[in-house]
């Protein structure tokens, strides 16, 4: 029995050993970036560097209100699948965290916020149609996750040229 048993144990051996060599190689391969904790203040001066230094073309405007690019209206949208279309103030809307500019223009808009609150907040939800209304790209960050310099580059750059 003590040969049999030693066969079985080796056999458990290889196969946990096998097994913890694939989670390594899972969890490196499909590896995430650490998540980056800051806070609004810190993400707005974060983004602030960026956009001051790579896009030296544009005037930077930060916490612009809605209203006062797309002045004191009030237009109908539908903002929410299942419910019918309103009318929504544009002052409703949340500021726009960056306002890239040339010429007294705005030529694109930043915003920063948690994944949820760009699809789900009616805040963001008026400030993104406002933007769309005025034919502006609406370019949006999730603070949840790292944004690294060269990315948050990339992204900008691919909206304000399109």
């Amino acid at each position: 029995m003590g040969l049999l048993f030693n066969i079985a144990k080796s056999i458990y051996e290889a196969v946990k050993s096998k097994n913890e060599s694939q989670k390594t190689t899972q969890t490196n391969s499909s590896y995430q970036y650490p998540k980056i904790e800051r806070t609004e203040e810190e993400w707005i001066a974060y983004f602030r560097e960026i956009l001051t230094t790579e896009f030296t073309q544009y005037t930077i405007q930060e916490c612009v209100p809605v209203q006062n690019l797309a002045g004191y209206v009030s237009e109908e949208f539908k903002l929410y699948e299942g419910r019918p279309t309103q009318a929504y103030r544009a002052e409703w809307g949340r500021p726009y965290d960056f306002v890239l500019s040339q010429n007294g223009q705005p030529k694109g808009l930043v915003m920063l916020g948690k994944a949820h609150y760009h699809d789900n907040k009616v805040k963001y939800l008026i400030s993104r149609m406002y933007a769309q209304k005025m034919g502006l790209p609406y370019i949006k960050f999730y603070t949840q996750f790292s944004n690294k310099r060269d990315y948050v580059i990339q992204r900008i750059n691919s909206f304000m040229h399109q």
